[in-house]
């Protein structure tokens, strides 16, 4: 068969962005792996041809026989849009994607087949079946076994990749109520690759640069510390996410993710309000843990790059200007700021559209940078002001230049990265305020 396997942009990938994408993410890879897997172990006498819509388009004259389009919630209507051009002509589409899976039936109107989950056995199940012409609506995602393999991502795209990508484990046990990837079917298991597999697959990664696209790296601090000693002599350098609670207690991991190549932890911190924090299942976040974990990461000479919610329902208009001056005296080398969002199949969705809070269900504003719902103890329009207030205030240019040269020290990659996230992010929060001025 000849297939066509479509990444759609996901506006943000492991964390939406609310401004502009930086200069470090504008030539990575940055939807999700799944469409990228689900390449790598199709049969090898199928043809299969992968398009990132950020860097190619979608030749609509090629006669495919079965189109694949993985697909989040931001994305939607443009999923959509291509599916229905395909199946307009005659040719099969299967959906597959977080807001596929947390919206099966939605997605099911657009599409011949669903597949639900991080669902590889689903896929090659949906080949098979396509060939004995009895695919099924939907395919679920089966439980997690101890001896199933994660695929590799060892699949060529077009345009300038600066950054490769790489899976060593798969889910998070940690059932936070708002997060898309977690809430889907299986998402809650933890499953890890055999050490010496992920470092043949980052071997052949032809970047010097990739991201770890696991949910966290600190789930398992004994696979974590194995992974790392492996990769000492690689010379790659890459960054990772973590959670505040490993990386503040267990100072021989943070060193040795040094030592393997690190630039940079990416962690949640969500928000500095512990009942906040409680209230929404964010097990692994103790706000006391917050300046031993960035004072580990930094004293190895590593980038912290924080990602901040806000919107909870303990959140007032003070939140913003509390978490700035936090921020300031924990120093953060570079933060991400959102807004809460309710994406389809998670718990939070649930709870706000039996509360009647959801304000829209128009998916093209699911990027965490709109406000979708009714806040509780805030108007939307504070939510809003609020996030842009603190996106200036963080990257006003005095305070960006100091974090700039205060990373001066710590070598040309970590530099490299709060140069450009922070150069980058501060132009886009200036041309946002100037509009407003307007």
């Amino acid at each position: 068969m000849n297939i066509l396997i479509v990444e759609t942009v996901w506006m943000g990938g492991a964390r939406y962005r609310f401004l502009e994408k930086t200069l470090l993410t504008t030539f990575s890879i940055l939807p999700t792996l799944q469409a990228r897997e689900l390449a790598a172990i199709t049969p090898i006498q199928h043809q299969v041809t992968v398009v990132n819509e950020r860097f190619s388009h979608i030749d609509y004259s090629i006669p495919y026989d079965v189109v694949l389009i993985n697909y989040v919630t931001s994305t939607a209507p443009r999923a959509y849009l291509i599916a229905d051009s395909f199946r307009n002509k005659g040719i099969i589409v299967v959906l597959s994607g977080f807001h596929a899976s947390g919206l099966p039936e939605e997605a099911k109107q657009h599409a011949d087949s669903v597949l639900i989950g991080r669902n590889e056995a689903g896929w090659i199940t949906i080949l098979q079946d396509l060939a004995q012409k009895k695919l099924q609506p939907f395919y679920h995602a089966p439980p997690y076994s101890t001896g199933q393999n994660l695929p590799p991502m060892n699949v060529q795209l077009p345009g300038f990749i600066l950054t490769g990508a790489v899976e060593a484990t798969r889910g998070c046990p940690f059932s936070c109520e708002f997060c898309p990837e977690t809430n889907i079917p299986e998402g809650q298991v933890y499953f890890k690759r055999p050490v010496s597999e992920v470092i043949e697959e980052i071997r052949k990664i032809p970047q010097k640069t990739l991201m770890f696209y696991d949910a966290s790296l600190t789930t398992d601090p004994s696979y974590t510390k194995e992974l790392f000693n492996a990769m000492r002599g690689l010379r790659k350098r890459f960054f990772c996410n973590g959670n505040a609670d490993v990386l503040a207690k267990d100072e021989d991991l943070v060193r040795l993710s040094r030592e393997a190549g690190c630039i940079a932890w990416l962690i949640g911190f969500e928000s500095l309000n512990q009942d906040t924090l409680d209230s929404v299942g964010k097990k692994t976040n103790t706000v006391s843990d917050y300046k031993q974990a960035i004072r580990n990461i930094q004293k190895n000479k590593m980038t912290v790059i924080g990602d901040f919610i806000f919107g909870f329902d303990t959140d007032t208009p003070a939140v913003f200007e509390q978490t700035l001056n936090a921020m300031k005296k924990m120093k953060i080398d570079v933060a991400d700021f959102s807004i809460l969002t309710p994406f389809p199949g998670t718990p939070l969705f649930t709870k706000l559209d039996a509360q009647k809070r959801i304000l829209s269900k128009d998916w093209k504003f699911y990027n965490m940078g709109h406000v979708v719902f009714a806040p509780k103890q805030m108007t939307a329009t504070e939510l809003l002001q609020g996030v842009q207030w603190i996106y200036a205030q963080y990257y006003h240019p005095f305070s960006t230049i100091q974090r700039i040269i205060r990373n001066l020290p710590r070598g040309l990659y970590p530099f490299f990265v709060v140069l450009a996230r922070n150069m980058v992010t501060m132009l886009g929060a200036r041309r946002l305020h100037h509009k407003k001025s307007l």
